[in-house]
Formats: C-alpha cells, sequence, structure tokens
C-alpha cells in the first residue's frame, strides 16, 4: 500500500484563509468608514468630500450628541458594561463552589439569554413592561396597591433607561462570563493551600490575592467582550419603545445614533464620523483593560 506524501505548507499559507476574512469582514468595512466620515453621502449622489466636518458638527451643533447620546452612553456602558461584568465574576465564582453537574446546569441557565438577539429579548420584556394594565408589572403593581393607574414604562424618559439595563444586564452573562468560570475553575488548588500558608485568612483575600491574578487572561477577554457588546448596543431601546429616535431621547445611545442618522435619514457620512469615535472610543477603553490585565513580564 502506497503512503500518501506529506504535503508540507508554509506559515502564510495557513494563515491566508483567516487573513482573507479579516480584510474582507474588518479592514475594509473600517477603511471605508473612516474615508466615508470626510464627506457628505445620502446613499443617492455620489460621496462628495467636506473634511473634517462632519467631526465639527458632531461636537459644535449637534445638540442631540452632546446632551443625551453621550450622558446616555456613559451611563448605560457603566451599569451594563462595568456592572455586568462585576456580575459575570460574580455569577462565575459562585458557580465554581458548586459541585460539577448542578454547575453545568446553572451555567447553561444563566449563559442561554446571551444566545438570543438583543432585540428578540427587548420583545419578550415589552410584554412585562407593557403601558397597559395587562402589562405584567403594572397589573401586579395595581393589584398590590403600589400604583393607582398604569404607568408607560417604555414611553417614560424617566423608566426607558432602567428597564434597557435590566434588559441587557439579563442577557449579558454571555462567553465573557463563560471565560472566567472556565478560568477559575481550572487554578489549581495548591495555589489556594500555599496561598493559606502565607497568610492568606478567608475568602475574600482568597478571591483578591490568588483567583484574580491567576485568571487575568480569562479576566481580559470578558473585559474586552463586555467593552465591545456594551458599545455596539443599538437596537435594545428602539425595540422596547418602538422608535428611533427613543421617546425624548431617554434611550439614544451612540450606536442608536449611527442607525438614526445612517439609515433612518440617510446621512451615511455623519453616520460614518459617529462610527468612527465609537471605534477609537472602543479602543481607548480596551487598551485600558489591557493594561489592567495583561500579564507583565
Amino acid at each position: 500500500m502506497k503512503l500518501k506524501k506529506k504535503i508540507n505548507l508554509p506559515p502564510w499559507a495557513l494563515l491566508t484563509p483567516y487573513g482573507l476574512l479579516f480584510c474582507v469582514f474588518i479592514i475594509i468595512p473600517v477603511a471605508a468608514a473612516a474615508l466615508l466620515s470626510f464627506t457628505y453621502f445620502n446613499t443617492i449622489q455620489p460621496p462628495k468630500f467636506i473634511g473634517l466636518q462632519n467631526y465639527i458638527d458632531l461636537f459644535t451643533t449637534d445638540s442631540t450628541f452632546l446632551r443625551y447620546v453621550v450622558p446616555n452612553t456613559i451611563t448605560y456602558a457603566l451599569f451594563v458594561g462595568v456592572g455586568g461584568y462585576i456580575l459575570s465574576f460574580f455569577l462565575a465564582w459562585s458557580l465554581s463552589q458548586l459541585t460539577h453537574r448542578v454547575r453545568t446546569i446553572m451555567a447553561v441557565i444563566i449563559y442561554s439569554p446571551s444566545l438570543t438577539g438583543g432585540i428578540l429579548i427587548a420583545n419578550i420584556w415589552k410584554v412585562i413592561f407593557d403601558g397597559s394594565e395587562t402589562g405584567y408589572l403594572n397589573y401586579w403593581l395595581m393589584e398590590m396597591g403600589v400604583i393607582a393607574e398604569p404607568i408607560k414604562w417604555l414611553q417614560s424618559s424617566d423608566y426607558l433607561m432602567v428597564v434597557m439595563i435590566i434588559v441587557a444586564l439579563w442577557s449579558s452573562m454571555g462567553v465573557g462570563f463563560l471565560s472566567i468560570l472556565s478560568g477559575i475553575t481550572n487554578v489549581d488548588k495548591e495555589i489556594y493551600e500555599a496561598a493559606y500558608m502565607d497568610g492568606v485568612k478567608n475568602r475574600f483575600q482568597e478571591v483578591f490575592y490568588v483567583t484574580i491574578p491567576s485568571i487575568k487572561p480569562q479576566m481580559l477577554f470578558g473585559a474586552v467582550m463586555a467593552i465591545v457588546n456594551t458599545f455596539q448596543t443599538s437596537g435594545v431601546g428602539v425595540a422596547l419603545s418602538g422608535s428611533n429616535p427613543t421617546p425624548n431621547y431617554a434611550g439614544q445611545l451612540i450606536g442608536t445614533h449611527i442607525e438614526d442618522f445612517g439609515f433612518i435619514r440617510n446621512e451615511m457620512g455623519y453616520a460614518a464620523a459617529v462610527s468612527v469615535i465609537l471605534l477609537l472610543f472602543i479602543k481607548l477603553m480596551s487598551s485600558g483593560a489591557n493594561k489592567l490585565f495583561a500579564e507583565k513580564d
């Protein structure tokens, strides 16, 4: 029987498929957005070069961006990004204390909402926060005598952001959560034993001095995923309220602002400028997370 001749491919040949996909879906779209940000483009006429005018308008004349979009995005990022990241670690650490079978079941339950699209999740939650008497939350509160008449949760600027945060947190335990859980469960038990011999006295010190330093790569991955997922969010507020812009701009995030100008007003050049600012902000936050959790030589 003849043996098949072994083919030795150079490294660049193995990387070529990934490189092509990376260029097509990452490099080219980012470059196109950067170029379009210097133009006026209404999707009908050819792009017209206008230099930095889109960026100047964004920070000088777009009152919606500075008054509503930026504060809303910061609030959303603090609660969903930072809060969700802390919650991911807390849940992952809590599950690591359970037996393997129970931990697996609970991890699947917690992870499952992240598999469903944000807009679909928002539509499910709309039944709970419906502004009529038939909405579950209104019905329960009225039955208990907490409120006398229904509250329009999704049309009120006082409540829309709160509902968005609740929905986003509920579905934020994604691959970052699984990564942290995997890291915690694979920390060598002997390290904990050595730590207690060296002076660690309680679980808090164990987490701070042993667990977190031992899973820095997983913590970094979870942080980057939290940053990206938080700032690319756009459809939740629109799906909940049913409109873009959201009522009184209460749920207007940077992603929603991009969709508003790009796909509703057809000002693609201006939307591209906003997307470039968003990209730079994500890059800045990711660099900060990398400095915090990256392994130091």
